[in-house]
Protein backbone atom coordinates (compact mmCIF):
# COMPACT_ATOMS: atom_id res chain seq x y z
CA UNK A 1 0.00 0.00 0.00
CA UNK A 2 0.91 3.19 -0.22
CA UNK A 3 2.10 5.65 2.30
CA UNK A 4 1.40 8.64 1.00
CA UNK A 5 -1.99 7.73 -0.54
CA UNK A 6 -4.46 8.73 2.06
CA UNK A 7 -8.67 7.09 2.23
CA UNK A 8 -11.23 8.28 4.21
CA UNK A 9 -14.59 6.65 4.39
CA UNK A 10 -18.50 7.49 5.81
CA UNK A 11 -21.29 6.11 5.28
CA UNK A 12 -24.60 7.58 4.85
CA UNK A 13 -27.52 8.25 6.64
CA UNK A 14 -29.88 5.97 7.15
CA UNK A 15 -33.03 8.07 4.65
CA UNK A 16 -30.11 8.36 1.79
CA UNK A 17 -28.94 4.93 1.91
CA UNK A 18 -31.29 3.87 -1.27
CA UNK A 19 -29.47 6.41 -3.05
CA UNK A 20 -25.61 6.72 -1.46
CA UNK A 21 -23.61 4.67 -1.78
CA UNK A 22 -20.34 6.45 0.36
CA UNK A 23 -18.89 9.50 0.75
CA UNK A 24 -14.99 8.91 0.89
CA UNK A 25 -11.75 11.22 0.67
CA UNK A 26 -8.46 10.53 -0.85
CA UNK A 27 -5.60 12.66 -0.50
CA UNK A 28 -1.82 11.97 -2.48
CA UNK A 29 0.32 13.68 0.14
CA UNK A 30 3.69 12.65 -1.87
CA UNK A 31 5.19 14.82 -4.36
CA UNK A 32 4.88 12.05 -6.99
CA UNK A 33 1.92 11.91 -9.45
CA UNK A 34 0.88 7.97 -9.37
CA UNK A 35 -0.61 6.32 -11.99
CA UNK A 36 -3.42 4.34 -11.11
CA UNK A 37 -5.92 1.96 -13.63
CA UNK A 38 -9.70 2.23 -12.59
CA UNK A 39 -12.00 -0.90 -12.03
CA UNK A 40 -15.99 -0.87 -12.38
CA UNK A 41 -17.45 -0.96 -9.37
CA UNK A 42 -21.31 -0.49 -10.31
CA UNK A 43 -21.33 3.49 -8.96
CA UNK A 44 -22.22 6.84 -9.97
CA UNK A 45 -19.29 8.98 -8.72
CA UNK A 46 -19.36 12.88 -8.32
CA UNK A 47 -15.90 14.12 -7.07
CA UNK A 48 -14.22 17.41 -5.96
CA UNK A 49 -10.69 17.61 -6.79
CA UNK A 50 -8.00 20.29 -6.09
CA UNK A 51 -4.22 20.20 -6.76
CA UNK A 52 -1.73 22.46 -6.52
CA UNK A 53 -0.87 22.56 -10.75
CA UNK A 54 -4.65 22.73 -11.54
CA UNK A 55 -7.94 24.79 -10.43
CA UNK A 56 -10.93 23.36 -8.73
CA UNK A 57 -13.32 20.81 -10.30
CA UNK A 58 -16.15 19.17 -10.09
CA UNK A 59 -16.37 16.09 -12.34
CA UNK A 60 -19.16 13.28 -12.51
CA UNK A 61 -18.37 9.81 -13.56
CA UNK A 62 -20.95 7.55 -15.12
CA UNK A 63 -20.74 3.55 -14.81
CA UNK A 64 -17.86 2.01 -15.99
CA UNK A 65 -18.43 -1.26 -17.93
CA UNK A 66 -14.26 -2.30 -17.64
CA UNK A 67 -10.60 -1.43 -17.09
CA UNK A 68 -10.68 2.40 -17.18
CA UNK A 69 -7.62 4.10 -19.17
CA UNK A 70 -4.64 4.51 -16.74
CA UNK A 71 -5.62 7.41 -14.64
CA UNK A 72 -3.37 9.23 -12.36
CA UNK A 73 -3.85 11.12 -8.93
CA UNK A 74 -1.50 14.47 -9.23
CA UNK A 75 0.78 15.18 -6.94
CA UNK A 76 -0.35 16.64 -3.33
CA UNK A 77 -4.21 16.38 -4.62
CA UNK A 78 -7.30 15.97 -2.32
CA UNK A 79 -10.66 14.40 -4.02
CA UNK A 80 -13.82 14.34 -1.90
CA UNK A 81 -16.21 11.74 -3.64
CA UNK A 82 -19.60 11.04 -3.50
CA UNK A 83 -20.33 7.65 -4.49
CA UNK A 84 -23.90 6.84 -5.58
CA UNK A 85 -27.06 3.97 -6.38
CA UNK A 86 -27.92 3.82 -9.60
CA UNK A 87 -31.61 5.56 -8.09
CA UNK A 88 -29.48 8.83 -7.49
CA UNK A 89 -29.75 9.32 -11.73
CA UNK A 90 -33.47 8.86 -11.83
CA UNK A 91 -34.70 11.11 -8.42
CA UNK A 92 -31.30 12.99 -7.37
CA UNK A 93 -29.91 14.40 -10.95
CA UNK A 94 -33.26 14.02 -12.50
CA UNK A 95 -31.50 12.78 -15.49
CA UNK A 96 -30.33 9.82 -17.88
CA UNK A 97 -26.42 9.09 -17.11
CA UNK A 98 -26.33 6.60 -20.13
CA UNK A 99 -24.04 9.44 -22.45
CA UNK A 100 -21.43 9.15 -19.62
CA UNK A 101 -21.29 5.00 -19.70
CA UNK A 102 -17.31 4.88 -19.18
CA UNK A 103 -16.97 8.16 -19.18
CA UNK A 104 -17.76 11.48 -17.44
CA UNK A 105 -17.71 15.24 -17.54
CA UNK A 106 -16.68 18.19 -15.79
CA UNK A 107 -19.27 20.13 -14.26
CA UNK A 108 -20.22 23.76 -13.59
CA UNK A 109 -17.83 25.20 -10.50
CA UNK A 110 -21.01 25.74 -8.51
CA UNK A 111 -22.78 22.75 -9.15
CA UNK A 112 -25.00 22.10 -6.34
CA UNK A 113 -23.55 25.25 -4.22
CA UNK A 114 -19.99 23.47 -3.91
CA UNK A 115 -16.53 25.42 -3.93
CA UNK A 116 -13.36 24.67 -3.16
CA UNK A 117 -13.96 25.95 0.67
CA UNK A 118 -15.31 22.54 0.97
CA UNK A 119 -12.49 20.77 0.89
CA UNK A 120 -11.47 22.32 3.68
CA UNK A 121 -13.21 19.71 6.08
CA UNK A 122 -14.48 16.17 5.05
CA UNK A 123 -17.33 15.79 7.78
CA UNK A 124 -18.39 19.28 6.87
CA UNK A 125 -18.26 18.54 3.41
CA UNK A 126 -20.68 15.06 4.26
CA UNK A 127 -23.29 17.04 5.97
CA UNK A 128 -23.84 19.59 3.57
CA UNK A 129 -23.73 17.27 0.75
CA UNK A 130 -26.28 14.80 2.32
CA UNK A 131 -28.33 18.33 3.01
CA UNK A 132 -28.19 19.06 -0.86
CA UNK A 133 -28.97 15.34 -1.90
CA UNK A 134 -31.81 15.07 0.71
CA UNK A 135 -33.59 18.48 -0.76
CA UNK A 136 -33.11 17.23 -4.38
CA UNK A 137 -34.89 14.29 -3.66
CA UNK A 138 -38.55 16.22 -5.29
CA UNK A 139 -40.59 12.76 -5.55
CA UNK A 140 -41.76 9.29 -4.06
CA UNK A 141 -39.13 6.61 -5.61
CA UNK A 142 -41.38 3.93 -7.50
CA UNK A 143 -42.14 1.10 -5.01
CA UNK A 144 -41.11 -1.13 -7.80
CA UNK A 145 -37.80 0.25 -8.66
CA UNK A 146 -37.10 0.45 -5.10
CA UNK A 147 -37.77 -3.44 -4.46
CA UNK A 148 -35.51 -4.03 -7.27
CA UNK A 149 -32.54 -1.35 -6.61
CA UNK A 150 -32.91 -3.42 -2.80
CA UNK A 151 -32.40 -6.85 -4.29
CA UNK A 152 -29.80 -6.37 -6.28
CA UNK A 153 -27.84 -4.53 -3.91
CA UNK A 154 -28.28 -6.99 -1.09
CA UNK A 155 -27.69 -10.06 -3.12
CA UNK A 156 -24.92 -8.02 -4.68
CA UNK A 157 -26.00 -8.87 -8.50
CA UNK A 158 -26.78 -12.96 -7.57
CA UNK A 159 -30.19 -12.82 -8.68
CA UNK A 160 -30.81 -13.63 -12.26
CA UNK A 161 -33.01 -10.83 -14.20
CA UNK A 162 -36.39 -13.47 -14.38
CA UNK A 163 -35.78 -14.06 -10.62
CA UNK A 164 -35.64 -10.25 -10.10
CA UNK A 165 -38.41 -9.44 -12.14
CA UNK A 166 -40.52 -11.59 -10.28
CA UNK A 167 -39.74 -10.55 -6.89
CA UNK A 168 -39.82 -6.86 -7.91
CA UNK A 169 -43.41 -7.46 -9.79
CA UNK A 170 -41.63 -5.61 -12.73
CA UNK A 171 -41.35 -7.12 -16.34
CA UNK A 172 -38.13 -7.50 -17.91
CA UNK A 173 -38.37 -6.07 -20.59
CA UNK A 174 -39.70 -3.01 -18.93
CA UNK A 175 -36.94 -3.24 -16.61
CA UNK A 176 -34.39 -3.43 -19.37
CA UNK A 177 -35.83 -0.48 -21.35
CA UNK A 178 -35.63 1.74 -17.79
CA UNK A 179 -31.51 0.59 -17.41
CA UNK A 180 -30.80 0.81 -21.04
CA UNK A 181 -32.67 4.78 -21.16
CA UNK A 182 -31.34 5.67 -17.38
CA UNK A 183 -28.02 4.18 -17.36
CA UNK A 184 -26.85 2.93 -20.93
CA UNK A 185 -26.38 -0.75 -19.99
CA UNK A 186 -28.57 -3.89 -19.41
CA UNK A 187 -30.21 -5.35 -15.77
CA UNK A 188 -27.45 -8.37 -16.34
CA UNK A 189 -24.73 -6.50 -17.62
CA UNK A 190 -24.71 -4.69 -14.31
CA UNK A 191 -25.75 -7.87 -12.15
CA UNK A 192 -22.54 -8.70 -13.55
CA UNK A 193 -20.19 -5.81 -12.63
CA UNK A 194 -21.58 -6.11 -9.30
CA UNK A 195 -21.12 -9.75 -8.48
CA UNK A 196 -17.46 -8.56 -9.99
CA UNK A 197 -17.27 -5.64 -7.50
CA UNK A 198 -18.19 -8.21 -4.32
CA UNK A 199 -15.38 -10.86 -5.84
CA UNK A 200 -12.57 -7.77 -5.20
CA UNK A 201 -12.94 -7.85 -1.72
CA UNK A 202 -12.40 -11.41 -1.43
CA UNK A 203 -9.55 -11.41 -4.04
CA UNK A 204 -7.80 -8.21 -1.59
CA UNK A 205 -8.01 -10.92 1.12
CA UNK A 206 -6.35 -13.58 -1.25
CA UNK A 207 -9.09 -15.68 -2.08
CA UNK A 208 -8.66 -16.56 -5.93
CA UNK A 209 -11.65 -19.04 -5.92
CA UNK A 210 -14.90 -17.97 -6.57
CA UNK A 211 -16.63 -16.53 -3.30
CA UNK A 212 -20.32 -15.53 -5.40
CA UNK A 213 -22.60 -17.14 -7.68
CA UNK A 214 -20.05 -18.73 -10.76
CA UNK A 215 -20.79 -21.67 -11.42
CA UNK A 216 -16.71 -22.82 -11.37
CA UNK A 217 -13.32 -21.21 -11.49
CA UNK A 218 -13.26 -21.36 -15.22
CA UNK A 219 -16.16 -18.75 -15.38
CA UNK A 220 -14.64 -16.59 -12.19
CA UNK A 221 -11.59 -16.22 -14.14
CA UNK A 222 -13.13 -15.82 -17.26
CA UNK A 223 -15.76 -13.27 -15.58
CA UNK A 224 -13.10 -11.17 -13.81
CA UNK A 225 -10.64 -11.13 -16.59
CA UNK A 226 -13.67 -9.86 -19.26
CA UNK A 227 -14.47 -7.16 -16.87
CA UNK A 228 -10.38 -6.08 -15.50
CA UNK A 229 -8.78 -7.31 -18.38
CA UNK A 230 -6.29 -9.05 -15.72
CA UNK A 231 -6.46 -12.30 -13.90
CA UNK A 232 -7.54 -12.71 -10.29
CA UNK A 233 -3.70 -13.30 -8.86
CA UNK A 234 -2.88 -10.00 -11.01
CA UNK A 235 -5.60 -8.39 -9.47
CA UNK A 236 -4.35 -9.55 -6.10
CA UNK A 237 -0.39 -8.65 -6.78
CA UNK A 238 -1.51 -5.07 -7.23
CA UNK A 239 1.85 -4.36 -8.63
CA UNK A 240 2.90 -0.61 -7.27
CA UNK A 241 -0.33 -0.19 -6.14
CA UNK A 242 -1.76 0.29 -9.45
CA UNK A 243 -5.57 -1.08 -9.24
CA UNK A 244 -6.92 2.06 -7.31
CA UNK A 245 -10.17 0.32 -6.05
CA UNK A 246 -8.16 -2.60 -4.30
CA UNK A 247 -5.51 -0.46 -2.80
CA UNK A 248 -8.42 0.94 -1.32
CA UNK A 249 -10.33 -2.29 -0.29
CA UNK A 250 -6.99 -3.40 1.02
CA UNK A 251 -6.44 -0.38 3.38
CA UNK A 252 -10.09 -0.89 4.81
Amino acid sequence: MIHDLKYQSIKPNKNLTDFVDSFWCMENKSDQTLETIGLPDGRIDLSLIKTPETSFQIRLLGLGTQQYEKGKIPANSLTFVISFKLLAAEYIFHESIADLLNSGKILNLDFWNFNENDLENFELFCEKASAKIHSLLLKEVDSRKQKLFKLIYETKGNLTVKELSEKANWSSRQINRYFNQYFGISLKEYCSILRFRASLEHIAKGKLFPEENFSDQTHFIKEVKKISGSLPKELFQNKNDRFILLSALSSQ
